[in-house]
């Protein structure tokens, strides 16, 4: 190759990559402390501007506060590193079970519905929501907004937390969630704890009603590969869609335990 060939190689390369070098200029830079939370929002609603997010979300967005137990939160998850019998008695498997059982006897009818329309048996889904909400009594208190915007900030995860404020500005955008709606620590939502980014895609009724929030679930996981009469233990073909819900092995053990004895009860 000649001279000129390569410099006209070299030229057309440099040009090509400075659009790429000039977004990640521009990107809103991530932190690990509150100091740079207000001027990383302006960066982000900049950028949710030019995505098309509403001129009203992002003031809610603007609103947000840096949400410092949510990253008190995310620092300390340890019950998911117990064995799975000490996992069970702190998350008080056996009560769960005895109160799982009697919600499949006395909601017979909606268990029935959702089964014979995603394909999903009660157990499993009365194992998640009693695992996250205690059946719906304990749903979280914080400040969805300000808890997603927070660790879409936080260098730790800033990739997932990102896609997950992206959904929740849509969300608001569509009047489905407010600036206001509470959830969990890391932005979980409703009585089987939905992410932003779940609820679009999974979404199938109000996730603050049971019915809604459990066919939602049952939707997930037919979303994530779940087969009707197949078995969900470890091993078993719809354990990967229990796999999916919760990345920790020792809570996938335990909503497929709590789910067999349910369903066996």
């Amino acid at each position: 190759m000649t001279n000129g060939g390569q410099l006209r190689m070299i030229t057309v390369a440099i040009l090509m990559a400075l659009p790429l070098m000039a977004s990640k200029a521009d990107a809103a830079q991530c932190g690990s402390s509150a100091a740079g939370f207000e001027g990383w929002k302006r960066q982000f609603a900049d950028e949710a501007r030019g995505k098309g997010v509403s001129a009203s979300t992002l003031a809610a967005l603007m609103a947000a506060n840096y949400a410092t137990a949510t990253i008190a939160a995310d620092r300390n998850q340890g019950s998911m590193h117990l064995s799975l019998d000490q996992f069970l008695a702190r998350r008080g498997g056996s009560a769960i079970v005895a109160r799982g059982r009697a919600l499949k006897q006395s909601n017979a009818a909606l268990f029935a519905s959702i089964q014979q329309r995603f394909g999903v048996p009660p157990g499993p889904l009365l194992a998640i929501w009693g695992m996250e909400t205690g059946f719906g009594r304990s749903r979280g208190n914080q400040n969805t907004l300000s808890a997603v915007a927070t660790l879409a900030y936080d260098c730790r995860r800033t990739a997932y937390f990102t896609d997950q404020l992206y959904a929740a500005l849509t969300l608001i955008d569509r009047g489905v969630l407010s600036a206001g709606t509470r959830g969990s620590m890391h932005g979980e939502i409703g009585h089987t704890q939905f992410l932003p980014k779940n609820i679009l895609a999974y979404g199938a009724g109000s996730l603050d009603t049971a019915g809604g929030a459990l066919s939602s679930t049952a939707n997930f996981l037919k979303g994530h590969g779940w087969r009707a009469g197949a078995g969900y233990q470890p091993g078993e073909a719809n354990f990967a869609a229990i796999q999916a819900w919760n990345a920790a092995p020792v809570y996938q053990r335990a909503i497929a335990i709590i789910g067999r004895q349910i369903d066996g009860g």
